[in-house]
């Protein structure tokens, strides 16, 4: 009786890692960035950077098409495609922004040392947004049509390149 006491939490062991090896076999690993391309965006509420007012994305992406960008002022990659952004706007292109788990203050000091290059300016202080938007990390540019559905999504900094891609395939 000792010997099986003794082989127990062996077997448990191997009953476990064939459990989660069987679970392996039958799960995709594989993250799926553009989950929401092709629907609508989800409804979110969300303070602005200035007031704190509660604004719909819905709201703040109309007129569309309009970019929203999720980007943070520790992100490094944001600071890389913010000059992309500027130029954007200068070329007439629309963008929402959304800080995404920053201080407000960290945000402000962002946006004033690099350029303001936004029509809207959202805050998703505890990242319960970026949850329903599907973010996996910033920064993320979504392309949003008139319908207000999801055209297209680039994960990463936007070059000029990928932003001309992405603009691309919004409808004229």
């Amino acid at each position: 009786m000792n010997r099986w006491l003794a082989v127990l939490p062996l077997v448990a062991l191997l009953a476990l890692g064939l459990l989660f090896g069987l679970f392996a076999l039958k799960r995709d690993p594989q993250v799926k960035p553009d989950a929401l391309v092709g629907k609508q965006l989800p409804d979110l509420v969300l303070p602005t950077l200035d007031t704190g007012r509660p604004v719909r994305l819905h709201e703040a992406a109309a007129p569309a098409p309009v970019l929203v960008n999720i980007f943070a002022s520790w992100c490094a990659p944001c600071e890389i495609e913010h000059p992309v952004l500027v130029d954007l706007k200068k070329q007439g292109v629309r963008i929402v922004g959304v800080a995404y788990k920053d201080a407000p203050e960290n945000t402000k000091a962002f946006i004033g040392r690099l350029g303001d290059p936004y029509a809207e300016r959202l805050v998703d202080r505890d990242g319960r947004g970026g949850i329903e938007l599907g973010v996996t990390g910033v920064p993320e540019t979504y392309l949003v049509g008139a319908d207000g559905k999801i055209l297209a999504k680039h994960t990463g900094p936007l070059s000029a390149q990928s932003a001309k891609d992405l603009l691309a395939k919004a409808p004229r």
